[in-house]
């Protein structure tokens, strides 16, 4: 059944028991219909594609160009979720002006709704520039994993009283400067809880606990197509990569055995057709052999 069209209107400070708000990252048309049938309120074209889907060690190498790639995939799925682009590493750092020019270009060519980028008090006049240019921008602190390097890899933002008042900070920064919504990951969930308390707009937790406005989650870990070990926060709702294994097995068993493609896997002929074309091609017709039985003149092959 068609639902209506999630707005950014929609994406707003929960209020007292509102529902939670179901965000999921997706990276191409099948998972973003799949999803969007599902009834997510978000779908985040994540650069974490670069290590769901096109093999790279992690976020940092994904360029615009692949970003635009993805987010084109998923906007002609033509779901009812809001969908925001991630801002790769690079395309917003360097200059305001280049994070203006990207953003444009993630909604314009890459047909999302709205960009996120990461960083805290440090991307205040970039998020207060893309917001001005009429983007909406949602913002991500804690964990980021573009910053992976600084951390010294995937660690846990906030653990320490001054680790934890700069997360705050963070998300306070952001927010006052524009964002339309804020991410905050792999931060201890009294961190989050206290950033959603003080910030006026909606916060989406991934590793952050149960207290923020919504939910995020990366799709082949929720369905379970994905190899390795997943963080901690995640929780796997299916087993989808061991049933597509299994079904390539049984396809290759079945191809070497003989057995696919069986006659109702095949394109069939006329018997008058069929007897035609082996005339013509020095095969002697069927029916030159013996008659063809009544019940089966003038139907398909057998």
């Amino acid at each position: 059944m068609q639902r209506d069209k999630v707005t950014i209107r929609q994406v707003t400070k929960r209020a007292g028991n509102a529902p939670r708000l179901a965000m999921i990252t997706a990276y191409d048309f099948y998972s973003a219909r799949f999803a969007d049938r599902a009834g997510v309120d978000l779908i985040l074209v994540g650069d974490s594609l670069g290590s769901f889907m096109l093999g790279y060690p992690g976020t940092v190498p994904v360029t615009m160009d692949e970003m635009i790639h993805h987010c084109r995939a998923v906007a002609r799925a033509a779901p009812a979720a809001f969908v925001v682009g991630d801002l790769p590493f690079g395309s917003y750092q360097t200059s305001t002006r280049d994070a203006v020019a990207n953003a444009v270009r993630l909604v314009k060519e890459g047909g999302c709704e709205a960009v996120k980028l990461e960083g805290g008090a440090e991307r205040t006049e970039a998020v207060a520039a893309i917001a001005g240019a009429g983007i909406p921008v949602m913002g991500h602190v804690g964990l980021g994993p573009q910053s992976q390097h600084a951390y010294g890899g995937y660690r846990v933002q906030g653990r320490t009283a001054q680790a934890a008042e700069r997360v705050l900070r963070d998300g306070i920064a952001i927010a006052g400067a524009g964002s339309f919504a804020i991410v905050i990951e792999a931060v201890p969930r009294r961190v989050a809880e206290e950033v959603t308390r003080r910030v006026p707009v909606a916060t989406i937790g991934i590793g952050a606990g149960p207290g923020c406005d919504g939910q995020v989650l990366i799709y082949h870990e929720v369905v379970g197509m994905h190899t390795g070990q997943a963080p901690r926060y995640v929780k796997q709702y299916a087993a989808v990569g061991d049933q597509i294994t299994a079904a390539v097995t049984r396809y290759c068993r079945e191809v070497r055995d003989g057995q696919f493609p069986a006659r109702e896997h095949s394109y069939l002929m006329e018997q008058s057709e069929l007897d035609r074309f082996r005339e013509h091609t020095g095969e002697p017709g069927r029916g030159a052999d013996r008659p063809q039985p009544a019940a089966h003149a003038g139907g398909a092959e057998r």
